[in-house]
């Protein structure tokens, strides 16, 4: 199926990066002579998106005049205040439509195939309201957590129980459907709250990635992604 709209967020602040993102954002960063948002962004481009907002907050200008060669790139300013992923997205959805939309975070390394590509595959809206790609919590590279959601036979998601590990984590790119936005009154929020809407309707979906994946939310995760894109390169 053709999802003509995506949502690169980009407007973190970048704070495990440490001094690094004080004076280049986090999207700005780069990994293997690249910029870490030009890998979200050529993965959108290959799936033949032709509409895509760009979110930013912190250094703005950076990232705008990088991407402004692209005709195909609007930039979406979140001022004053940073709004988080599921705020990021209601805001965006002026620039969006009301059709569903890819977002994919800016701050990951894909080893393999496309994973957008992957979700299209996949995406069944009669029987989702979103779609996630997932990578398995023991081969998630520089990813530190305890891992967020189980994935059952019919591909449908439920969370990680308290306190236990879950054997699969969300690796920041999914197909979603915007509708419930509505409901949630809130300005700055996390998309948690969107899926948790989805997950009582037992509508959210997971399918799970089958290449390599690396967390760049750090400088070690810069040294891993680099390493892991140079043995791939070589091969």
């Amino acid at each position: 199926m053709s999802i003509n709209s995506a949502l690169i967020f980009a407007a973190g602040f970048g704070t495990r990066m440490g001094t690094l993102t004080q004076s280049v954002p986090k999207p700005m960063i780069q990994v293997a002579n690249q910029p870490l948002i030009d890998y979200a962004l050529d993965l959108v481009l290959d799936a033949k998106v032709e509409n895509i907002v760009v979110n930013v907050h912190h250094l703005p200008k950076q990232i705008e005049a990088h991407l402004a060669s692209n005709s195909h790139i609007k930039i979406l300013h979140e001022t004053p205040t940073i709004l988080e992923t599921g705020g990021g997205l209601k805001n965006a959805l002026s620039l969006l439509g009301p059709c569903p939309v890819i977002t994919i975070n800016s701050d990951a390394v894909w080893i393999g195939n496309n994973p957008i590509a992957s979700l299209l595959k996949y995406w069944d809206p009669d029987k989702m309201d979103a779609l996630l790609m997932l990578i398995p919590t023991s081969v998630a590279q520089e990813y530190k957590g305890k891992g967020d959601f189980n994935l059952d036979s019919e591909l449908r998601l439920s969370r990680r129980v308290t306190a236990k590990n879950a054997p699969y984590v969300y690796s920041g790119a999914q197909i979603i459907k915007t509708n419930l936005l509505k409901e949630i009154l809130e300005i700055s929020f996390s998309l948690n709250l969107l899926w948790d809407k989805m997950l009582e309707n037992n509508r959210m979906s997971g399918i799970i990635y089958n290449g390599g994946w690396v967390d760049v939310g750090s400088p070690e995760g810069i040294k891993v992604a680099t390493t892991e894109l140079a043995r791939v390169r070589n091969v």
